[in-house]
């Protein structure tokens, strides 16, 4: 775990950032509206705010038209296919789905697209094959067994739902596309909301939606990237997160860093720092509690000292 984080953290700089951002079959109009809202507030803000260019943005809908392709099977596998030659070990690829999902067996889940549909099993594969990083969010009802169907070491996953079972239409997007925009979400105050901070705030949204509605909510949003496809709720514990946590989509170039020198490298070794404590945390478990206490005790002295320099040039 910590050899993935620090290789998260430190090959940040020279990779490369795509994202795939699909809407699929609506079953109606109201539906394509509002799924259309999400991906163009999503796609705006990584091509006009996050700098991503148009051959590392890719938007496929129910309607196409202004650089957006049909969501169906071919497109999706001709993005990704192009994905296995372009990607390497340090890049990052996120791939959104917004949409209705189903499944049959309580096993395997379909997310639904235009034309044939493509399950869990097919994503799987066809992601399989791709070098670097790789962020997988279905948004959908009914997306839990993607989570286990896609949990990979060192790749973050997320779905909407903790059961096959909850196949009524989800609120998690809304609340998830949002938290890239809202300075709320971004908890350690760093310039930039992480995956982790954005499943964080998405899950507060949904349980505040349905509190307010005064309903048992029909969604519990799962996040795994330990690869041991049983994920883990936002406020319960788990081992699941480190990963998450320095996983970001804001490329690091992006980040106002300050123009003084020294500043701008104490800015770099107190998110150093803070990806050693996130890996430190997961895995608390499988260390002793004497090497833990004792490793803790100089993170945190180190990222105070850090801190005290920061201010003191502030």
């Amino acid at each position: 775990m910590l050899v993935l984080v620090f290789a998260a953290a430190t090959t940040a700089l020279a990779a490369e950032r795509y994202a795939l951002i699909v809407t699929g079959a609506s079953g109606g109009e109201a539906y394509e509206q509002k799924y259309a809202t999400w991906r163009m507030s999503l796609s705006s803000l990584l091509r006009d705010t996050f700098g991503y260019k148009p051959d590392t943005l890719f938007l496929l809908a129910e309607t196409e038209g202004d650089g957006v392709q049909k969501s169906n099977r071919e497109n999706v596998r001709r993005v990704l296919t192009d994905m296995r030659r372009r990607m390497t070990k340090d890049d990052q690829l996120m791939i959104l789905l917004i949409g209705h999902g189903t499944t049959l067996d309580g096993e395997e889940a379909k997310f639904n697209l235009v034309g044939p549909d493509l399950s869990a099993t097919e994503w799987g594969d066809l992601i399989k094959p791709l070098r670097g990083r790789v962020v997988f969010v279905n948004t959908s009802s009914a997306s839990f067994p993607f989570l286990r169907k896609l949990a990979a070491r060192g790749r973050v996953v997320l779905t909407a739902t903790d059961s096959s079972a909850q196949q009524f239409e989800t609120v998690f997007p809304e609340f998830f596309v949002e938290a890239f925009a809202e300075s709320a979400a971004d908890v350690d105050k760093n310039g930039r909301v992480s995956m982790w901070e954005a499943f964080n705030y998405a899950s507060a949204g949904v349980k505040q939606f349905y509190d307010q509605k005064g309903q048992l909510p029909t969604e519990r949003p799962l996040l795994d990237d330990t690869g041991a496809g049983v994920g883990r709720e936002a406020d319960t514990p788990g081992n699941d997160g480190a990963i998450a946590r320095i996983t970001y989509l804001q490329p690091d170039a992006v980040l106002a860093l300050p123009a003084d020198t020294a500043l701008a490298g104490l800015v770099q070794r107190q998110a150093e720092l803070q990806a050693e404590l996130e890996a430190l945390k997961a895995r608390k478990e499988s260390t002793s509690a004497d090497q833990y206490e004792a490793e803790l005790e100089k993170v945190l002295v180190d990222l105070a000292r850090v801190s005290i320099q920061i201010r003191a040039k502030s």
